[in-house]
């Protein structure tokens, strides 16, 4: 599941970047769809994935990709689509990779391949007073979105006074209205809206972690996903993601985007629908 304020678009742009010398060296050994080329099908979803006005692939994960492209020589060829169309670019053998903030399931491990993680979906708690903790909501009015994986979770600790919603907009209209009092939200969303000149007077904090919900404890891990038959371009990708996780690199590509490098302590791979 990843979810975003930005409209979902099918824009078909190609981006490419300028072409290798001669002489380099990839770092690994693997094919993709067009020899020397990295097709990449991404999303609309700032700030880790977009192609700009200028045709650009830009973003958090877009910067983690093009340097695993530079080590290996490749040029990279982003098509923007929709959720489904990503996938389907990679199921169908016309793109090598959906670059999407994907959420790192098992559900999807069984059909493509899932990259390591790069960084957290961390829980953000949205409130006027700026609370970290699920336990000072007590008796408050909470609001969050149909279908993120911790409403079961939050159903059975605010019963009736939590009130689901088709979607972040709504909820953030109520909460700005002073329908609701406090949101939970992914914390990433509420700040990238506050750039954008949202959610004025709410403060978005990092959840604390709280035993009774393990998105708040073991927030999800996000990745890229391949064609599962190309493994060796999985090993690849793994091998440079350990690197900049190691160097610091994802840290500070994600400070540079106005995000906690919190983010950026993935931990052990793990999905975020086990049990």
């Amino acid at each position: 599941m990843r979810v975003s304020y930005v409209a979902l678009v099918i824009s078909g742009v190609l981006t490419g970047e300028m072409a290798f010398a001669a002489d380099c060296k990839p770092a690994h050994k693997f094919d993709t769809v067009t020899p020397g080329v990295l097709t990449v099908s991404t999303i609309t979803y700032p700030p880790f994935d977009s192609v700009d006005k200028d045709g650009k692939f830009v973003g958090v994960d877009a910067d983690i990709l093009k340097r695993f492209a530079d080590k290996e020589c490749l040029t990279i060829k982003a098509t923007s689509a929709d959720d489904a169309a990503s996938l389907q670019y990679v199921v169908s053998g016309r793109a090598d990779i959906s670059s999407a903030s994907w959420y790192r399931t098992e559900k999807r491990s069984q059909v493509m391949g899932v990259s390591d993680p790069l960084y957290l979906e961390l829980m953000g708690i949205y409130t006027h007073d700026g609370t970290k903790k699920l336990s000072d909501l007590k008796g408050r009015s909470v609001g969050t979105v149909q279908g993120y994986l911790w409403v079961p979770e939050l159903q059975a600790i605010f019963g009736d006074k939590l009130k689901l919603y088709p979607n972040p907009v709504a909820m953030a209209q109520d909460l700005q209205t002073g329908r609701l009092d406090a949101a939970v939200d992914t914390y990433t969303a509420g700040i990238e809206a506050q750039k954008k000149g949202g959610f004025k007077g709410i403060k978005i904090e990092i959840a604390d972690p709280d035993e009774r919900v393990r998105s708040s404890v073991k927030p999800a891990q996000t990745g890229y996903l391949y064609n599962k038959s190309n493994q060796a371009l999985g090993a690849a990708l793994n091998a440079s993601i350990d690197e900049m996780h190691k160097n610091g690199e994802i840290t500070q590509i994600l400070k540079g985007a106005g995000l906690s490098p919190e983010a950026a302590k993935v931990g052990d791979p793990r999905f975020a629908d086990a049990k």
